[in-house]
């Protein structure tokens, strides 16, 4: 049967895996290799010269790894995937492979603090300028835009400040000055909860490490072409023009539209070039407990979703608490957006600002018996950080607040336990800096909270 008329929670199980043929494994094999015998020396000089597809070296391909990426290309509706070390190294690969010297890509100010790091200060080094738009709204992206523009790049749900682009415009401009874009889908969680290429995205990244792999055990990361955009179309030399490093073969003629394999010279060429120059592989081992976590990702993230979607209710509703910030709360200035593109759920992250001051957060993590505090969303278990002191700690504090950031902010991320026993964890935590706060008030009283009201005793529904 073919994988375009299974659903998503039977890809999931099957998509780039047969039964070994040669032991009848069901599971998908490890395999724990560096290299590959050639069968002659044709063979050997014909994979190296890109003549033939196969097996050269753990770092190019491994047999794990492509069943990782043939079952993600499948989930997220792609043509072709790269799996690579990690989500930094997916959106590094993905970004360089497309931009020299001279060039520059639009993004927005609404990013994870390390993505803003690398585009600000990684690339600035590589001669390449990222432009950040102050939001992700489409008429500041195209404000940006001049000739010398090669991409436009978003995030499905902005980390951490949880903004959703409004992707039917975002696209229409990237149609208009022909640009590729390029969507971080993490939050996505795997094509679950949203696919960007359906909505006219061009390439996927992802951090496989976060609800892919989602028992956090592995870091990884994937790149998912999704085969509808021409790199050959004069705007991209290293597609168009001869390589130096495959004796003048041509990308875009080979590999390109109209080609014999289909429009997949953007993947092809950030596997020889990207991975062959700049090393970033996944392992095989992290790629078979990816695929591991693969099998149950539906699963997993429908809890999590419904365990989002309540606490960010329950929050919202208790008096230490001075704001929510949760796509699927009706107060989200994003609401409307996330019913529009989430229909899923709006995401397994939210974030709230406790009352009092950057020490009542900090007191409050100390506090936590359940929920563990670790840099890290997307997990089995629920997890909560302090951006300010953390994740977003390198910015400024006006690239903090431009971001979402403040000092208050805890970002969770929930997880698959008893919605029941993650409030408590909380409840049992906001009574304790309750009670720490005449301590610690002094005399300006500037972390004290107010009285906590009686809570509801039934159980908020969704």
């Amino acid at each position: 049967m073919a994988t375009s008329a299974l659903h998503f929670e039977t890809l999931q199980l099957h998509a780039g895996q047969q039964p070994d043929p040669v032991t009848g494994s069901r599971a998908v094999p490890l395999y724990q290799t560096t290299s590959y015998v050639f069968k002659n020396a044709e063979h050997g000089a014909n994979l190296f010269a890109l003549k033939e597809f196969g097996n050269i070296y753990t770092r190019l391909m491994n047999p794990t790894t492509d069943v990782f990426e043939q079952r993600i290309a499948a989930l997220e509706g792609g043509v072709a995937a790269l799996a690579v070390a990690s989500g930094q190294a997916a959106q590094f690969i993905a970004l360089n492979n497309i931009l020299q010297a001279g060039d520059n890509f639009v993004s927005t100010t609404h990013l994870y603090g390390g993505t803003y790091n690398q585009f600000k200060v990684a690339f600035k080094r590589l001669g390449i300028e990222v432009r950040f738009a102050d939001g992700d709204q489409p008429e500041k992206f195209e404000a940006l835009i001049d000739s010398n523009t090669k991409a436009l790049y978003l995030e499905t749900i902005g980390n951490p400040s949880f903004s959703i682009p409004d992707f039917e415009r975002i696209v229409a401009i990237a149609k208009k000055h022909d640009l590729p874009l390029i969507v971080d889908n993490t939050f996505g969680a795997g094509g679950y909860l949203f696919r960007p290429l359906e909505h006219g995205a061009h390439i996927v990244v992802e951090s496989a490490t976060k609800w892919i792999g989602g028992h956090g055990t592995s870091i990884g990361g994937v790149i998912v072409d999704g085969g509808t955009y021409d790199f050959g179309n004069g705007k991209f030399p290293q597609f168009s023009e001869p390589s130096e490093g495959y004796h003048g073969l041509v990308f875009s003629e080979v590999f390109g539209k109209g080609g014999l394999f289909g429009n997949i010279a953007f993947i092809i060429r950030a596997r020889v070039e990207g991975l062959r120059d700049f090393g970033p592989s996944q392992s095989p081992f992290n790629s078979f407990l990816l695929l591991q976590g693969l099998e149950t990702l539906s699963l997993r993230v429908e809890r999590t979703v419904e365990n989002a979607q309540r606490l960010a209710i329950w929050l919202e509703q208790h008096p230490q608490v001075e704001a929510v910030n949760y796509p699927g709360l009706k107060s989200s200035p994003y609401y409307s957006l996330a019913q529009k593109y989430l229909t899923r759920g709006a995401g397994g992250v939210l974030t709230f600002a406790i009352r009092g001051s950057k020490d009542t957060a900090t007191h409050f993590i100390d506090n936590l018996k359940l929920i563990s505090h670790l840099a890290n969303v997307g997990d089995a278990k629920t997890l909560i950080i302090q951006p300010s002191a953390t994740t977003h700690q390198q910015l400024s504090d006006e690239e903090q607040r431009a971001a979402g950031v403040t000092p208050t902010l805890l970002r969770l991320s929930a997880g698959i336990e008893h919605f029941e026993d993650i409030r408590a964890d909380l409840a049992q935590a906001f009574e304790a800096v309750r009670q720490a706060a005449p301590h610690q008030s002094g005399a300006t009283g500037s972390t004290l909270l107010p009285e906590p009201q009686p809570e509801h005793t039934a159980t908020l529904e969704v």
